[in-house]
């Protein structure tokens, strides 16, 4: 009996067992389109996400791969507090209109502006009275005044202006014949709505393909604990997206808890990670409403889990596996392949077999925007 076991075990093949077999290519490496849907609301133009692993993805990693297409997982071994402030600092990194403008009254004075501009690392300050922009105040113009003086004094009320329905192009027109870096939006009421600058506009141009939300502000997801319903209605307000961050997703308790997550939040969610086709066809069965899921048990460079356990499921293994189960189900949910991959090979490999995207740990550690050493 057990020896059958053996004999009827599968194969569970990892990206070293296997390689594609060449065919004939009937176009060019430059005509590929690798993009992917990850979500109903999040395309990727570079299939790779960062893991969420507190060596790896901060802040600074995750501005750096939306940019180039991709989509960084913030790391959840800190306090809320802290993942809500690195998802505030990639949405800062860049938008079309900057929606949360931190202002200045012209009753304050030289000091106090200087003082805001370097603690926000910001440029300039749009200067509100009663309500309406009077004018604003730029880093040139502190930089030769005495700090006693008054905002009103220094700053420049002749603004220049747009609307809310100002589109990039009549934005950059504006900034460039009036030679300025900064374009205050306001409504009707001439009330404040948004602001921007001349270095988001030149980053969009610079990065053409990065991943960006309506607003033109970079995408970013933050990873969860499915017991940490806290943190997740926090962090919604802030990202575009939850991971379900743990290590055998395909628990009952684990399962029932992300449940009631979703229910009390309003965003879209990733769930993982798993690594057999029961295990997703439960997830099918048992969970609505999730957009994604990591496959992938204990296959990472740093994973100790088969070791310690010997319980896993290689990610080449498991992507096969619960692509399956989706196609026979009918689902829509992406799969995203996590753990193991150190290669553009891997990577392939992973595609090849139902893989929407996939998420690395190793190879983004070597990038000098990560959080850990190099």
């Amino acid at each position: 009996m057990f020896l059958d076991k053996i004999k009827q075990a599968p194969m569970a093949g990892t990206f070293n067992d296997y390689i594609l077999l060449p065919g004939l290519a009937d176009l060019e490496p430059s005509n590929i389109d690798v993009s992917t849907r990850l979500t109903d609301n999040i395309e990727l133009t570079t299939p790779f996400i960062s893991s969420p692993m507190d060596t790896v993805s901060g802040s600074e990693l995750a501005i750096a791969l939306a940019r180039l297409g991709g989509l960084g997982i913030l790391h959840r071994n800190c306090s809320i507090e802290e993942e809500v402030e690195d998802a505030r600092k990639v949405k800062r990194a860049e938008s079309f209109i900057i929606r949360d403008v931190v202002s200045i009254s012209p009753d304050q004075n030289v000091e106090e502006a200087t003082d805001i501009m370097h603690k926000k690392n910001i440029s300039g300050l749009p200067v509100i009275k009663d309500g309406k922009l009077s004018g604003i105040i730029t880093k040139r113009d502190v930089t030769f005044a005495t700090s006693s003086r008054f905002v009103k004094e220094v700053m420049t009320d002749n603004v220049i202006i747009a609307r809310e329905d100002v589109s990039v192009k009549e934005a950059k027109k504006l900034m460039s014949e009036n030679k300025i870096e900064k374009l205050p939006i306001v409504n009707k009421k001439d009330t404040l709505t948004g602001l921007i600058t001349i270095k988001d506009l030149f980053l969009r141009e610079k990065y053409p393909y990065g991943t960006r939300d309506e607003d033109g502000r970079l995408m970013v997801g933050a990873a969860v604990s499915p017991f940490d319903i806290k943190r997740a209605k926090v962090l919604e307000k802030h990202v575009d997206l939850l991971v379900i961050d743990v290590a055998h997703f395909h628990n009952k308790n684990v399962i029932e808890s992300t449940k009631k997550l979703i229910k009390e939040t309003d965003i879209e969610i990733i769930v993982g990670n798993i690594g057999t086709k029961e295990a997703m066809t439960d997830i099918i069965t048992n969970l609505e409403g999730i957009s994604g899921v990591r496959v992938g048990v204990g296959s990472g460079s740093i994973c100790t889990t088969s070791d310690v356990t010997k319980a896993g499921s290689p990610t080449l293994y498991a992507t096969c596996l619960v692509s399956e189960a989706i196609y026979e189900n009918k689902s829509k949910i992406s799969v995203i392949s996590d753990g193991g991959i150190r290669h553009s090979g891997h990577a392939a490999l992973a595609f090849s077999l139902g893989a929407s995207a996939v998420m690395m740990g190793n190879v983004f550690a070597r990038c000098k925007e990560s959080l850990g050493e190099l």
